[in-house]
């Protein structure tokens, strides 16, 4: 624990909140990607305490958020089945499809199950032979060696009952796809470091070396996210690109091979839906033809269900960072987290709901 306070210290935070002030000569906007990020900034009150001239955007990391529509339609159709045991993580169920949420299919009867790890799934998978499993595997780039384990183990114990709908995303298509877009306003960011810590950060190098941007990995706790913020106003204000790693001691430039290698194994890259944001090139990851047999959308053959998305939602907005939560005309009123009209409403990473829950509206 005291080793976390560290992270926590007041006197700390003031003394780089200082040397931000001391740095900052001009307007900076810096966009952190992680959920998690906007959670601490949002709950800490860091964007209220910053020099007026650092302006923050919360960006798409939350990875509940952008699962498209038709993930959550598929799941809700698989989940109807007879002989079907849906398993998700917890934080999918409040999630909108078309019509309703996994949580309200499992009050109507469906076997929808919460887990803890994929591999959870593949246990139950193992103790009901008689049932199809399948494991609504989402997430970005930390949940993806899991579910490579998941598809390893069961193709090892032969588990042909077993399979996973895959939605997985990779960050830095989705902020090379920000950086290219013609109203994009960012001139910084703040990496998820957790994701660094499985896929290293070189992948980020000709990001950064392309369009010319300061690229930080930064932890959770505040004075990880002010000392990133300090980082990349610093290099903002030299006229520095590239990536300077403020999270050295979780994440290392080539991160974890291992886990990378598993990925590698049995995923291969495709072009995935963002939900709010469209269709973004070689940004997710799909099981590789090897290992088909476990891939849900085929076997029960789901892919050609088409969403419907509430046309009041400006949540690609949101995570696009052209709008702030508060600046949608349904945030508070005709979206809460007791009635979501989108997913960052009620992710526990989601932007909206940090707004929500912190109280801020304009």
């Amino acid at each position: 624990m005291k080793y976390i306070d560290e992270y926590r210290d007041p006197t700390r935070a003031r003394a780089i909140l200082a040397e931000i002030a001391k740095t900052v000569t001009r307007p900076w906007t810096i966009m952190e990607i992680c959920g998690g990020q906007t959670h601490s900034i949002i709950r800490n009150g860091i964007d209220q305490v910053l020099p007026d001239a650092v302006r923050l955007l919360h960006g798409p990391g939350c990875p509940v958020c952008v699962t498209p529509i038709e993930t959550l339609d598929r799941a809700l159709s698989i989940a109807s089945r007879s002989g079907v045991v849906l398993a998700s993580f917890g934080d999918m169920l409040r999630v909108p499809g078309s019509e309703k949420d996994l949580l309200t299919a499992r009050s109507e009867g469906a076997d929808v199950r919460i887990v803890y790890s994929s591999l959870e799934a593949v246990k139950i998978a193992r103790d009901n032979p008689g049932k199809e499993v399948v494991f609504l595997a989402v997430g970005f780039e930390t949940t993806a060696p899991g579910n490579a384990m998941a598809v390893l183990q069961a193709e090892r114990e032969g588990l042909d009952n077993f399979s996973e709908l895959v939605s997985q995303f990779m960050v830095p298509p989705a902020m090379h796809a920000i950086l290219s877009s013609g109203d994009c306003a960012v001139d910084g960011f703040l990496a998820a470091g957790h994701v660094c810590t499985v896929t290293g950060y070189e992948a980020y190098e000709a990001l950064a070396d392309t369009f010319h941007v300061p690229i930080v990995p930064t932890g959770f706790e505040p004075v990880d996210i002010l000392a990133g913020i300090l980082r990349a106003v610093t290099m903002l204000e030299s006229g520095m690109s590239g990536v300077e790693n403020e999270y050295a001691r979780v994440v290392e430039r080539e991160g974890n091979l291992t886990a990378r290698s598993a990925v590698e194994e049995v995923f291969e890259v495709s072009d995935r839906q963002w939900r709010g944001i469209g269709v973004i090139p070689r940004s997710g990851l799909c099981l590789r033809k090897r290992f088909a047999v476990f891939d849900a959308e085929e076997r029960f053959d789901v892919a050609s269900i088409q969403p419907v998305e509430s046309p009041l939602c400006r949540s690609g907005d949101v995570l696009r960072g052209i709008v702030k939560p508060d600046e949608c005309p349904a945030f508070g009123d005709g979206c809460t987290p007791l009635s979501p009209l989108g997913a960052p409403m009620v992710s526990g990473e989601g932007a909206c709901a940090a707004y929500f829950k912190y109280q801020r509206k304009v």
